[in-house]
């Protein structure tokens, strides 16, 4: 079997939003599915990882079109996601409101024509038994949306966020117009898509009140992640967040607690230390500053992947942010996978009942505190804390191997031939 995979991120585009499809088109050909890619040949990706350019598979079909960005102007006037102002000037919120307004569903709408064009020249030369579209950037699914209207292929719609509740739309300045555009557009897709996938239970039921068939196939961890090695704990006692921290995640209840544990002790004081590993709002480091712990942070710009996996790996604590938005309950970023395998315990700062808290609690990896629970929050830190000091600050995961890359790949491979 052949599938056609319609994707914005591809290798050298670092961060999260590559992961989860690269890793796919690793394994789907133990599965007897050919994978062959559509990207953009000219992307303009905020962040770079030049190292996941050797995890492609060396014999597979690479399809590149070139897309016109003017999301390239947002983000320098620091409009995308993680990049907000604290205090956003006149011109960013002239920008914000643009950006959501007129750029449906989002700045990437000019790749889908010529997209379609392209694409539809290629299908009619070339048989593939189904094509796949993921998004965000929703743009790629109205790309397949097309090429299914046009061809009558076979098309799943994965969706790694989904397009109405995405976390960051608050901060676009959306008329009530424009939420309702995004909303028929996203019912337009889940209606027309032959599968819908998604990362996350919470957003499988809001979609399924549009679509019953929705089946979640989750983010995951491959084996440079999860392979032992002979790895040095920090000495001090580091709390870690590695990944982007964008300003919805910004967690002023931890600022202040760090805060007060610092000014109690001397000794924990002198014990911790707080890393930020990879791009953080301005936000965030604004309210760092003023619960004055920023003499405890250290801040590390983005690394290579294999970088972020060790240091994770010797990190007393792995701190674990979810945005603090509507739909919280379903986001699952990619990297709780990679914290399971780390063998260090996950402070998360999420809903209690929500898909991340119920993950930590089934593969007993780590604590989930709601955003506004403060005393526990500060008893967990402690309990992390007296352990450390015992030498005895580990975890003992169990059911981790469901969410190897292979295995979830295993179930994409099964729903794609069912088709």
């Amino acid at each position: 079997m052949k599938v056609l995979i319609l994707t914005y991120y591809w290798p050298p585009a670092g961060g999260s939003g590559v992961q989860r499809w690269l890793k796919f088109v690793k394994y789907l050909q133990n599965f007897d599915i050919e994978p062959i890619i559509y990207c953009p040949d000219n992307p303009n990706y905020e962040v770079v990882d030049d190292s996941l350019i050797d995890e492609i598979p060396k014999d597979i079909t690479i399809l590149k079109h070139p897309i016109y960005e003017p999301n390239t102007f947002f983000k320098k006037n620091k409009v995308a996601t993680a990049r907000v102002s604290s205090n956003p000037s006149l011109i960013q919120r002239a920008m914000q409101y643009i950006r959501g307004n007129y750029f449906i569903p989002d700045a990437r709408k000019y790749w889908i024509k010529p997209s379609v064009k392209y694409l539809t020249t290629y299908l009619n030369n070339n048989e593939v038994d189904a094509i796949i579209s993921t998004g965000p950037p929703h743009s790629l699914h109205l790309i397949a949306k097309q090429l299914k209207r046009k061809l009558g292929v076979k098309w799943i719609a994965d969706f790694r966020d989904p397009m109405a509740n995405l976390f960051y739309n608050d901060t676009l300045l959306l008329t009530d117009k424009s939420k309702l555009k995004l909303q028929q557009l996203e019912k337009e897709i889940l209606q027309k898509a032959d599968k819908v996938i998604t990362v996350s239970n919470q957003i499988q039921q809001e979609f399924q009140k549009i679509k019953k068939d929705v089946e979640v196939i989750t983010n995951g961890f491959d084996d440079e992640v999860s392979n032992d090695q002979n790895t040095q704990l920090d000495a001090k006692f580091t709390i870690s967040h590695i990944g982007l921290l964008p300003t919805q995640s910004n967690p002023t209840i931890l600022w202040k607690v760090l805060h007060e544990l610092i000014q109690d002790s001397t000794e924990f004081a002198n014990d911790f230390q707080l890393n930020l590993v990879g791009n953080v709002s301005d936000k965030v480091v604004k309210s760092i500053s003023e619960f004055g712990i920023k003499n405890h942070v250290t801040f590390v710009n983005y690394v290579p992947h294999s970088k972020a996996i060790a240091l994770q790996k010797q990190s007393q604590v792995l701190l674990l942010l979810v945005p603090q938005t509507n739909g919280a309950k379903g986001i699952v970023t990619g990297k709780v996978f990679e914290y399971l395998t780390s063998k260090r315990p996950i402070l998360a700062l999420a809903p209690t009942d929500g898909d991340v808290a119920s993950i930590l609690k089934n593969t007993n990896t780590g604590v989930t505190i709601n955003f506004d629970n403060e005393n526990q929050l500060k008893s967990t830190i402690l309990d992390f804390y007296k352990k450390y000091k015992e030498n005895s600050l580990k975890v003992n995961g169990i059911g981790i191997q469901q969410y190897h890359r292979e295995n979830l790949t295993k179930q994409l491979a099964q729903l794609i031939k069912e088709l």
